[in-house]
């Protein structure tokens, strides 16, 4: 059994420099390597502290950093310390120190070992701390894989400590699936290659994450050609791959808006040629003439235009109008019906909504504010947005912003505002269906665009637009309205508009046969209509009208009227029921066509 003595004798006879001290920082013993080295006696040096035998700035280390570590951790690793001897000599040195405690935990010495410093273990150190401080991830590996040396920037990485790592083998921090690459003599294989570059790796940190890793290497060969060690660096690309593979997805979002948008501009362009057939607004009448001045006046300023009139009349039209009128015309003209819009679908349809904001949200989607954008956006049927969506359309004719369900993020649009409806906007204001402060900000000009009754002298031209147009659509050769065709057409009331009116004629060119129109037979004709002689135009059944023989012939069918009626325009078989028509209307045909009663005023 060891003794005391025999402990005290191999301590102070051991070759290597040592020292033995207290729990107060003094030397209990020193060995006589220790003695000789720095030239004094045994006497001289117990009960003293370290930092009295050292350069300042070695005792200001052991004050602020060894003396710390040492009672942290217990123990402290090629720490260097410089000596002085009693002549001056500098003596630099490295040390390994351990803290000794007997069974019950109490403290009974710190040993410390002392090797001096050669100019090439002075390298050899210096290349080491050097290493160690390489912010890079390189790592050593021996022939069989395991892990010699690793630097502080690879243990940062990983979040172990170097006593964790060394010795264990490399694939102790491999994935799962690099260990199944890696198995079966493969990694020994890769190692005797001697070198590879930009393998790619992953490996897991001690908190479970998964690190992509590019890994590049080159070995240290002994005499024979064997690998003997392998420096690999790595370089952590975790973050690259992620941006990479979220590029990649959003370029795969990218390309099902773009197909979205492709659509979106078909549709637009499509909205931009097509106008309910009409490829211009026909007619002459004073009323048509009286609108379209209101058109051409409000179309070169940024207002917002409120379009009103019964259904049928061409309000789309109008809004085409303006905006072909407008500084914005090369820009897109969007419509939105509001009618026909789910309630729930409102605000998506307005302002758009990002993946993921609703069920049936599998994509982002631009709402129609966001297409308009520098054009116009034209909202027919106005009066059908919901109460609770209303503020929110204020919000954007006054703030020009908006969010898209399901975003945050506040985005600009300069967009002109073009609403129509055939409701009456301020009775629903008095009922609470309709926000005051909307009403106002939509209303700033509004535009009455005249039903076909008060522009009769429309209908026969706007009929041969008609017809000519849609035997052109449904390839059909051209037919033609006959005088007893056009006085029907003028006799009858209209309450559709001119939107019936093409339907009529459409309805036309589907029953017709050969080259003979045959015209809805459910439309009142006129026992008042004058005949061809009467109104100066050629007999045939087959010739068509100039508009002056138009107006002849309404005028004359008017007067016929008047004149069976006995010139009384109302009640049973006055001039109205004759025409079928309403009374009102025929007052307004009347003064429009400036009729007189023989010998008097009606």
């Amino acid at each position: 059994m060891i003794t005391t003595d025999d402990y005290q004798w191999l301590f102070r006879r051991a070759p290597s420099m040592a020292t033995s001290i207290g729990e107060d920082g003094r030397y209990l013993d020193v060995n006589d390597a220790f003695l000789t080295r720095l030239d004094y006696r045994r006497e001289e040096m117990i009960g003293k502290r370290p930092g009295d035998f050292v350069t300042t700035e070695s005792a200001t280390r052991i004050e602020k950093e060894l003396l710390p570590t040492l009672r942290r951790t217990g123990r402290l690793e090629n720490k260097p310390i410089t000596f002085v001897t009693k002549s001056g000599e500098i003596v630099e040195c490295l040390t390994n120190s351990l803290v000794e405690h007997d069974p019950a935990g109490t403290f009974i010495r710190t040993i410390a070992m002392y090797a001096e410093v050669t100019d090439q273990a002075r390298a050899d150190w210096k290349y080491r701390q050097l290493y160690r401080a390489t912010p890079a991830m390189l790592h050593t590996v021996d022939a069989e894989g395991c892990i010699v040396t690793v630097t502080d920037h690879w243990l940062q990485k990983m979040g172990y400590t170097r006593e964790e790592v060394v010795g264990r083998a490399i694939t102790d921090f491999s994935s799962a699936a690099d260990k199944k690459r890696l198995a079966d003599g493969r990694l020994q294989a890769l190692i005797s290659g001697g070198e590879f570059n930009n393998e790619k790796r992953q490996v897991v940190t001690k908190s479970g994450q998964v690190l992509d890793l590019l890994m590049s290497a080159i070995s240290d060969k002994d005499a024979t050609g064997s690998v003997h060690q392998m420096l690999v660096a790595s370089k952590d690309v975790t973050q690259i791959n992620r941006t990479e593979r979220k590029l990649r997805k959003t370029l795969a979002e990218n390309a099902h808006l773009r197909d979205e948008l492709e659509r979106e501009r078909d549709y637009l362009r499509e909205e931009v040629n097509v106008a309910l057939h009409f490829g211009r607004i026909v007619g002459k009448s004073p009323a048509l003439k009286h609108m379209l001045a209101q058109v051409e006046a409000v179309a070169e300023t940024p207002a917002n235009v409120l379009v009103l009139g019964e259904s049928g009349v061409g309000k789309e039209l109008v809004a085409r109008a303006i905006h072909t009128q407008s500084p914005r015309a090369d820009a897109p003209l969007v419509k939105v019906n509001c009618a026909s819009i789910p309630k729930e679908l409102f605000e998506s349809e307005f302002f758009g909504h990002v993946k993921g904001a609703f069920t049936g949200a599998h994509r982002d989607r631009v709402g129609r504010f966001q297409l308009a954008d520098t054009g116009t956006i034209f909202l027919d049927e106005i009066g059908e947005i919901p109460l609770e969506l209303q503020g929110k359309l204020l919000r954007v004719l006054q703030e020009s912003e908006f969010e898209r369900v399901g975003d945050d993020v506040t985005r600009s649009v300069d967009v002109r505002v073009i609403a129509a409806t055939n409701r009456n906007l301020e009775e629903l204001v008095v009922a609470g269906k309709f926000r005051e402060d909307l009403f106002y900000r939509l209303s700033v000009f509004p535009l009455e665009v005249p039903p076909l009754r008060k522009r009769t002298e429309d209908v026969i031209q706007l009929a041969q637009h008609f017809l000519e147009h849609t035997c052109n659509d449904f390839g059909r050769q051209p037919l033609k309205l006959t005088r007893s065709q056009a006085a029907s057409l003028l006799a009858y009331d209209w309450p559709g508009n001119v939107r019936e009116l093409k339907n009529v004629i459409e309805r036309a060119v589907i029953l017709s046969k050969g080259n003979t129109l045959r015209l809805d037979l459910s439309l009142p004709e006129s026992s008042g209509a004058p005949d061809a002689a009467e109104i100066g135009v050629p007999g045939s059944e087959d010739n068509i009208f100039s508009e002056k023989q138009m107006r002849s012939l309404q005028k004359q069918n008017f007067i016929a009227a008047l004149r069976q009626s006995n010139w009384r325009v109302s009640g049973k078989d006055g001039a109205a029921e004759l025409l079928g028509i309403k009374p009102t209307t025929l007052t307004d045909r009347i003064k429009s066509f400036g009729i007189r009663k023989p010998g008097g005023t009606l």
